[in-house]
């Protein structure tokens, strides 16, 4: 009796790891640790257990397919989002001596920030093979300008930043 109940829990260990193994790894590139072929007899587990377990496999597969389909659109919206706002602070360079420096740090996070997206989307292996070019912007051609520009231009950004905090916590 004691034996037998060794059996079992050695082919639980052996399910739990064929099924962690699959979980973790594509059916391409996973080298299976055990096949059904190489169990003893004793430790054979029954067919409609295995479909189920495949089924299942299968259907985390397809999650986690479409968890890093979302992830990939929310870095490529949040990269070109952070692209657009840099040009944009970029053209509000001259707005006045003493946001200069304020600005500047602004423009530095920002790009900083496009930057590591850009870098998570190179390591997905997903990131283009040419980053985005800057579009046109506006000119500010007046202090005024420059000044309604530049409040516009944080209130935006304020909002871009808090939609991608909001995003980048639903995907965590």
């Amino acid at each position: 009796m004691a034996q037998l109940s060794a059996q079992r829990r050695m082919k639980l260990m052996a399910l739990q790891l064929l099924l962690w193994h699959s979980a973790l790894w594509s059916g391409q590139e996973a080298i299976p640790l055990v096949t059904v072929s190489s169990l003893p007899p004793s430790l054979a587990l029954p067919r409609s257990f295995l479909l189920k377990s495949l089924e299942q496999v299968r259907k985390i597969q397809a999650s986690s397919s479409g968890l890093l389909e979302q992830l990939i659109k929310c870095l490529s919206q949040l990269h070109s989002g952070l692209f657009f706002y840099q040009g944009l602070l970029q053209a509000l360079a001259g707005i006045s001596p003493e946001l200069a420096p304020t600005l500047d740090m602004l423009q530095l996070d920002v790009a900083n920030f496009a930057t590591t997206i850009w870098q998570e989307m190179e390591n997905l292996g997903v990131a283009p093979t040419v980053q985005p070019t800057q579009s046109t912007m506006p000119a500010f051609t007046s202090a005024f300008q420059r000044r309604a520009g530049g409040v516009l231009a944080t209130s935006y950004l304020q909002s871009f930043l808090e939609m991608a905090h909001q995003a980048l916590h639903h995907l965590a």
